[in-house]
């Protein structure tokens, strides 16, 4: 722990006024002794006298540093095995603590600043601000970012995972939000960008080939190790982690990035350019914006694209979550082609399905067309997606079916006596008087109905009103128009004239 300057300052007068050893210093101060002794020394005291004390790790001293000298990065556990054999009598934990005092420290590294031309360079990273929770899902929300090297520019958008897309997509934003696009761009060793590196040969990624050439700029990757290299971007993930991120409330990524987009253009515009300081980071961009290249008439295509196998269920699996597809595609090879928004199903070169793109987990997303007509197609399809509603909405009915069957219960009419029953009451209270009819032994519907009009005498809440009928219940109710009987009568009569 380092000392304040009052204790330096206390530490001299002690020693100089009051005539007070070290020791006396560093017991009444509750300082360590080779605190007290660094500060006197670096006071232009002498040292009084040997304080060498005698120690067992003197005799391999020799033996210890040569081997330190060839080997820095020894790990203090081998050498102490090393001079154990040798005959070191000590422990060790003594001597991790004296090994530490004499292991070689490596030497501090200066850099040179590097300083860039306007329109020459821009600085490209992700940054990692934890993961939020949407529905069941658990996903990472990452930080795309993008500087202008000169005039400190930052290009900011937030996406959920730093999937090839992503990156793809942050790099069209950046050059549509600066209206041109630098000449050379820096990363750091991504899979994004990098896909192998040996020493210096470098294989890049062949989308990112593909984006760079489609833009006009010079990919290129920073040195291992360097990270000063890219210290702009480096500097400007830490800006937005003190001064924007923290603390901050939002609704969703859509509404984080409209946030972020008003803190580049406000906040983080207004503060000063390093390169002038005469100049604020908005008005340096103004002058670099004039050197940036010009951007092509189209945008580089960023949808991921994905071959998905559809096996006999009308749905095929992207991305933790199943879309419904016609049951005519079933047992084939799809493609799946997708935004930040929407989620298409392509048969070859048509379009199947087009479905809202959802980031939960284990959902289904489905077109009701796709299901009806299965449904219609094959009518045992029918019962089995009721259960499966109905298990799905409230989870303590699966156990409450089985034992129905197992009683002898129509398993058909069970499950659509509670599909009537979770519309007129809700997911929560039809949960909870399942759970009090198996609690009683009596798995049926009845038993549950009974439970919840219980429930709700006791809270005095009105009875519930069946808002949407079946089909069938809708058609039973239409009035028939009586049909006239005057043919019968005449019928009647010229039965009689015959006989």
């Amino acid at each position: 722990m380092a000392l304040t300057p009052e204790t330096e300052a206390e530490i001299l007068r002690y020693h100089h006024a009051e005539r007070w050893p070290i020791g006396t210093i560093a017991t009444q101060l509750e300082v360590h002794r080779d605190s007290v002794a660094r500060v006197l020394a670096q006071a232009g005291l002498p040292q009084l006298g040997d304080v060498h004390r005698p120690c067992a790790i003197d005799p391999y001293l020799p033996f210890i540093l040569e081997t330190l000298k060839q080997f820095p990065r020894l790990r203090a556990s081998r050498l102490y095995d090393m001079v154990k054999d040798r005959g070191y009598p000590g422990r060790p934990d003594h001597f991790r603590h004296l090994i530490a005092r004499h292991r070689p420290r490596p030497k501090t590294e200066a850099y040179l600043r590097l300083r860039t031309l306007p329109g020459e360079q821009m600085q490209i990273d992700w940054g990692h601000f934890g993961h939020l929770e949407i529905g069941r899902a658990h996903r990472p929300l990452m930080g795309f970012v993008a500087v202008l090297s000169w005039s400190r520019q930052i290009f900011l958008r937030f996406y959920l995972g730093a999937h090839m897309e992503n990156f793809l997509r942050g790099h069209v934003g950046a050059v549509a939000a600066w209206g041109g696009c630098p000449r050379v761009a820096l990363y750091d060793n991504l899979k994004s960008a990098v896909l192998e590196r040996s020493g210096k040969i470098i294989r890049f990624h062949p989308t990112l080939l593909a984006l760079s050439g489609h833009y006009h700029y010079e990919p290129r990757p920073v040195a291992v190790a360097r990270g000063n290299e890219k210290g702009r971007v480096e500097r400007a993930i830490r800006y937005i982690r003190d001064s924007f991120f923290a603390g901050r409330s939002f609704n969703d990524v859509d509404d984080l990035n409209a946030q972020a987009d008003a803190w580049v253009v406000g906040r983080a515009g207004e503060r000063r350019c390093p390169e002038d300081e005469t100049l604020t980071v908005s008005e340096a961009f103004a002058q670099e914006r004039q050197r940036l290249l010009g951007l092509p008439g189209d945008d580089f295509p960023t949808d991921e694209i994905k071959a998905v196998s559809a096996g006999k269920t009308p749905y095929v699996r992207f991305d933790l979550n199943d879309y419904s597809i016609p049951h005519t595609c079933v047992a084939r090879t799809l493609t799946v082609v997708a935004s930040p928004k929407e989620v298409r199903v392509l048969d070859g070169q048509a379009v199947i399905a087009t479905h809202p793109r959802s980031y939960d987990r284990l959902q289904q997303i489905e077109i009701p067309e796709h299901i009806a007509t299965l449904v219609g197609y094959k009518h045992q399809a029918g019962a089995h997606r009721g259960t499966d509603h109905l298990v799905k909405a409230v989870p303590a009915s699966r156990e409450l079916l089985a034992q129905a069957v197992e009683r002898g219960e129509p398993l058909g009419r069970t499950v659509r006596v509670l599909t009537d029953l979770l519309e007129r009451y809700g997911m929560s209270e039809l949960e909870a008087a399942i759970t009090e009819a198996l609690g009683r032994g009596v798995p049926h519907p009845n038993a549950v109905r009974l439970a919840l009009e219980r429930r709700r005498q006791l809270t005095a809440a009105p009875p519930p009103l069946a808002v949407n009928l079946p089909d069938h219940v809708k058609r039973r109710d239409v009035p028939v128009r009586p049909h006239c009987l005057t043919d019968y009568d005449n019928l009647m009569e010229n039965s009689d004239d015959d006989q």
